[in-house]
């Protein structure tokens, strides 16, 4: 009798490890999930999971607050990305610190996610990027360029 009460002491208590684990784990991963509003970091696509971490991926804008946003008449820039394109994935590395520098506050809509933003904001390729003057589309940029073009562009439609 006391080998099977011992025997189930054992199960609850790695039972409850078990469950203690997994719970830890998903309160950590809510705390890295920009997309909490929208989505578990389950429903996620392994790409945009595998971004969760990276510091370029963190000024996410979701399709509520963007329609939000716009409908407000509020400027807003925003980078159409995926995070499996092969153009995204040289051009955030280059944009997102130009954008910084100027001071610019580049907000970042993941296609893979929020598949909508295709035809609601006619994404025809990515990347793309989209300045919103008054709720209104006033300038876009789309594929790969220089830090210097991106420069260019930023202060010619952005900070003028």
């Amino acid at each position: 009798m006391k080998k099977i009460i011992l025997f189930l002491a054992i199960i609850i208590v790695l039972f409850a490890g078990i469950a203690g684990i997994t719970k830890y784990q998903q309160n950590k991963q809510k705390k890295h999930n920009p997309y909490a509003g929208a989505k578990s970091v389950s429903e996620l696509s392994t790409a945009t999971r595998d971004q969760l971490d990276n510091p370029l991926y963190q000024n996410i804008i979701l399709p509520k607050q963007l329609q939000s946003d716009l409908k407000a008449g509020k400027d807003v820039t925003v980078y159409f990305f995926m995070p499996t394109c092969p153009h995204c994935k040289r051009t955030t590395p280059v944009v997102s610190p130009v954008a910084k520098d100027m001071g610019i506050d580049l907000k970042e809509f993941n296609l893979t996610e929020f598949e909508s933003g295709w035809d609601e904001y006619k994404i025809k390729a990515t990347p793309t990027i989209v300045y919103y003057k008054d709720g209104k589309e006033a300038a876009r940029i789309v594929g790969e360029h220089t830090k210097q073009e991106f420069r260019q562009w930023f202060s010619k439609y952005v900070k003028k």
